[in-house]
């Protein structure tokens, strides 16, 4: 299941390019673009996980690796596993979010980090993937993992999807 940032994904992207290559990789919920929405994005993503009787395995980019620790500390249902690229750090002053939840994930997560994303340091990062339980990878200097950071294709992210199946 596919968790989109904040922004409408370009057609290179790697998320949009598994989507085509994946038929049953599922939008949750399917770009919508900006405004990224926090309750709308958390209420999206629990109507498609309790839609499948099947575990899901949530491939979150950015704003979506919000929306699914959010997800994670409201809600039970049948999660396997995350992939979590780049979430972005948030502090308590960002407009209309408030605070990340720093509570353990109650499924295996691996979050993707990169030595130079705009908007967290590797530090945050680490941060991040030690509340949250999580495996921490090193993407190395690989910007945001966007379009615009030269990522079309991603075949590590491909392979850490495979170990969390």
């Amino acid at each position: 299941m596919l968790v989109p940032g904040r922004g409408l994904p370009k057609p290179e992207h790697w998320m949009q390019r598994w989507a085509a290559a994946n038929p049953s990789y599922l939008w949750a919920p399917r770009p919508p673009g900006p405004p990224f929405i926090l309750e709308d994005r958390v209420q999206a993503l629990h109507a498609a996980i309790a839609a499948d009787d099947e575990p899901a395995v949530l491939i979150a980019h950015s704003g979506g690796c919000l929306s699914t620790v959010v997800w994670a500390q409201r809600h039970v249902g049948p999660v396997q596993a995350a992939l979590l690229v780049t979430p972005p750090y948030v502090d308590k002053h960002w407009p209309s979010f408030g605070l990340v939840p720093r509570q353990r994930l109650p499924f295996r997560t691996i979050l993707v980090a990169s030595h130079t994303d705009p908007y967290t340091s590797f530090a945050q990062f680490q941060r991040y993937a030690d509340d949250w339980g999580a495996e921490l990878f090193d993407a190395g200097e690989a910007g945001h993992l966007e379009t615009a950071s030269g990522y079309g294709p991603w075949p590590d992210g491909e392979r850490l999807v495979e170990t969390l199946t």
